[in-house]
């Protein structure tokens, strides 16, 4: 069995944010393949009781800890630097130490890099002799170009630069690296246009999967609701930016009206760390904000709907691919399916039915009618009392969802894809 490095910013385990679950999947998956020497980082102090589980995947971990506020201050040195404030921010002198050290005594030829930030640690010589394929994940040069939309001064021009000066890094480690791998299809197609001197046939996407076994609606979960709530739920990690401007604007915007409607109806915001602006939308009218919970299963199991009202997004959200495997339906925001599939509408303006075509795959016939997207508030308001209104065709859209995720998204069919770039 050969060795291999495998580079992560984050710890890849527990696997309960987005790019923990992609991360912990790649390593179980290239476990099965190879010996791994595993360097990442541990930005969470509740993660470091979680090496023993990670080592169990690896011939050795390198766990170096990284304090964000301290860090952000360190990225800084990136604006005297020129580069990227991405890259002193997960700079460290003894992960590179331990880099160079296991890559000479192991004789390791192979490496995956997760993240744009670690190829920094295999770029000079001899680290640069190995064969290094990049998974990027999402194009995130872009995604900090969106933040700066989003921005005043001086944040937009920070958030711009980053982009800026991201983007020329992502295109040179793309150059160098024998591939460059993206969560979908759409941001592997919109990284050949970014970085059109990168051959074409070395950018390619390797989509996520969906644990379905874990995500099962066949099992027996507590409900964590009062008796007569009729619960929409939000999942995901509530101190990123992202997901903290989906549940703002929905709570505000569109649940106002339909609580109105329904007054049984509540919003449940369920997700680790919740930022303060989050926490405040506790005080309007049916808005529940959990914190962390030990297990957001039963806050699906038990929810009428997921929403993913995302008005800022990238890549796959596995919040939708993991309410789906659970048999709820899903009420999103364009943004938040263009990395799962094309939408296609229905004529009946009541409930308009999205279509998901597989990548990669010809599109053959009506596959799913478990999510329903709009990006009006209005409209959201629309579909969302629809699925309120009529409980047996909801409950029929969320099996039609869970049998589309068990043909689409298989981890270990994905991600095998991974192993002939790296041999």
């Amino acid at each position: 069995m050969h060795n291999l490095l495998f580079l992560v910013h984050r710890i890849p385990f527990p696997p309960n944010k987005g790019d923990k679950v992609r991360s912990f999947h790649l390593l179980r998956h290239l476990a099965g393949h190879y010996r791994v020497w595993l360097g990442t980082f541990v930005d969470d102090p509740d993660d470091w009781q979680h090496l023993d589980e990670v080592r169990r995947f690896c011939a050795d971990v390198y766990c170096a800890p990284l304090e964000p506020h301290r860090a952000k201050l360190w990225s800084l040195r990136g604006l005297a630097t020129g580069e990227p404030l991405t890259l002193p921010y997960y700079r460290h002198t003894g992960l590179q130490t331990w880099v160079d050290r296991v890559v000479a005594e192991q004789r390791i030829e192979r490496a995956l890099v997760f993240s744009s930030a670690m190829a920094q640690y295999l770029r000079h010589p001899p680290l640069d002799r190995l064969r290094r394929v990049m998974d990027f994940v999402d194009a995130d040069s872009t995604k900090w170009a969106q933040y700066a939309d989003g921005k005043r001064w001086p944040l937009s021009w920070i958030y711009r630069r980053e982009s800026q000066r991201l983007l020329a890094f992502e295109r040179t480690v793309a150059r160098e690296f024998a591939a460059s791998v993206f969560v979908t299809a759409d941001e592997a197609a919109l990284f050949r246009q970014l970085a059109p001197e990168v051959p074409a046939e070395r950018v390619l996407a390797v989509s996520n999967g969906v644990d379905t076994d874990y995500f099962n609606p066949e099992q027996d979960y507590p409900n964590p609701y009062l008796a007569k709530e009729r619960v929409l739920v939000f999942t995901g990690a509530m101190d990123y930016w992202a997901n903290v401007d989906a549940v703002e604007w929905f709570a505000r915007t569109v649940f106002p009206e339909i609580h109105r409607t329904v007054p049984d109806c509540q919003f449940y915001i369920v997700g680790a760390r919740p930022a303060a602006t989050v926490q405040q939308l506790a005080s309007l009218p049916g808005v529940k904000v959990t914190g962390t919970v030990p297990d957001v299963r039963p806050y699906i199991a038990h929810a009428e709907f997921s929403v993913a009202p995302l008005r800022i997004a990238r890549g796959v959200q596995n919040k939708v691919l993991e309410a789906m495997a659970m048999g709820k339906p899903v009420l999103a925001t364009s943004a938040a399916m263009e990395g799962i599939g094309p939408s296609q509408r229905s004529s009946n303006p009541a409930i308009t039915t999205t279509l998901l075509q597989p990548l990669d795959r010809p599109f053959e016939k009506k596959e799913l009618e478990g999510v329903l997207v709009a990006d009006d508030p209005a409209e959201l308001v629309q579909q969302a009392l629809a699925f309120l209104g009529n409980p047996v065709e909801t409950e029929k859209a969320g099996r039609s969802g869970r049998e589309w995720v068990l043909r689409h998204y298989d981890w270990d069919g994905n991600l095998s894809r991974i192993v002939p770039l790296l041999d």
